[in-house]
């Protein structure tokens, strides 16, 4: 790694590609293909980013240690993933930044909170699909990362909380807005491509290890609570949606 090759990036893409690589480290500790190989470099690099990243955004060449550990940490998670692969967020990242054109590290960065919080279901309508992993844990997984950032918690349900909280902390630290409204896309451009983004996302390569295997209509939901910023008001259009009447044809 190069790091002299990063110095004078410029903040947007220190924020995308390191929200981005923190996503790669945090579905990789989640997969279903995880490995005793590929936790210990996420976990690593989960911690690197978040000390590292805030430095690097802020002051950018000014502190090659700073960039220096960034790159160090993308290239970590980067071996952890390409061993365990990734899961769901992937999966719609790359649908919402291909039909929406948004960087392909803040699409990462507005699906994750949502990403996690679907994941750590302990009763999950449909479990994946390795033989390895043959019951939920991903709350407990989370929890481990929690704990490995010395966030707080008396249970693994605070211990997420914590993490989501963390996490948004630090996309508010690098300058990422808080949903995908907030980055231009209109609510009829939205609705317009949700159900062939949700279809597509279901059968991208990363679905297959995430850890809860989704519905598509779970993965429009997700999708929904990261366009309007809230499950309250994802959960209302989706009401809405539900009542109107259907066209029955002649």
């Amino acid at each position: 790694m190069d790091a002299d090759l990063m110095m004078d990036q410029p903040k947007g893409l220190t924020a995308a590609s390191g929200i981005d690589a923190l996503t790669h480290a945090l579905e990789a500790y989640a997969s279903m293909m995880a490995t005793d190989y590929t936790d210990g470099l996420a976990l690593r690099a989960v911690r690197m980013i978040f000390e590292y990243l805030p430095r690097a955004y802020e002051y950018g060449a000014a502190d090659p240690k700073a960039r220096e550990k960034m790159a160090d940490a993308s290239t970590i998670a980067g071996m952890a993933f390409a061993n365990a692969f990734l899961g769901v967020c992937h999966s719609m990242a790359h649908k919402l930044g291909a039909f929406h054109h948004l960087p392909h590290g803040i699409a990462n960065a507005l699906l994750i909170s949502e990403v996690i919080r679907y994941n750590a279901a302990e009763a999950p309508v449909k479990m994946g699909t390795f033989p390895q992993y043959d019951h939920p844990h991903t709350l407990e997984r989370y929890a481990e990362i929690a704990d490995s950032l010395g966030l707080n918690g008396r249970n693994n349900e605070e211990k997420l909380e914590s993490l989501i909280r963390a996490i948004e902390e630090l996309k508010e630290k690098v300058g990422i807005k808080k949903s995908i409204r907030d980055y231009g896309i209109t609510e009829e451009d939205f609705l317009g491509s949700l159900d062939e983004m949700a279809e597509q996302a279901f059968d991208d390569q990363c679905t297959g290890t995430n850890p809860r295997y989704p519905l598509i209509s779970e993965i429009k939901q997700m999708y929904l609570k990261a366009y309007y910023g809230s499950e309250q008001n994802a959960a209302g259009h989706a009401s809405e949606k539900a009542e109107e009447p259907k066209t029955i044809p002649a």
